[in-house]
C-alpha cells in the first residue's frame, strides 16, 4: 500500500503545482492551454498565433518551428527559459484564455 502513496500524492499535486506557476491545467474558455495544447494547434489558428507573436516575436517564424509543433509552450520551455519565462507564460495564457471558445 505504501508504494501508492508517493504517486497519489504527485498526482494529486500536480493542480496546486501549475496553478502557483500561474499555469492552470483546467480548460480555459478559448480551450487552449500553455500546459496542454500543442504549439501546432496554437499556430493553426490565427488568433492564437496572433497571441504567441504578440508575446514572443519572432517565435512562430522560427525555421526550428516544425520540430517543436506536437510540443507545448510549457514543455519547449525547459529549451528556452531565458525567452519562455514564467512570466510570458501567464501572460499569453491571459490572452489565450480571452479568445472565444471554438466550435
Amino acid at each position: 500500500m505504501k508504494t501508492f502513496i508517493l504517486p497519489m500524492l504527485l498526482l494529486a499535486a500536480a493542480p496546486l503545482v501549475a496553478h502557483a506557476q500561474g499555469l492552470s491545467t483546467a480548460p480555459h474558455a478559448g480551450g487552449y492551454n500553455v500546459a496542454e495544447t500543442d504549439i501546432g494547434t496554437l499556430l493553426d489558428d490565427p488568433a492564437a498565433k496572433a497571441v504567441i507573436d504578440k508575446h514572443l516575436p519572432g517565435f512562430s517564424g522560427n525555421p526550428q518551428i516544425d520540430m517543436a509543433r506536437s510540443m507545448t509552450l510549457k514543455t519547449v520551455q525547459q529549451y528556452s527559459p531565458d525567452t519562455l519565462t514564467d512570466k510570458a507564460l501567464v501572460d499569453i495564457q491571459t490572452d489565450l484564455s480571452k479568445l472565444p471558445a471554438k466550435k
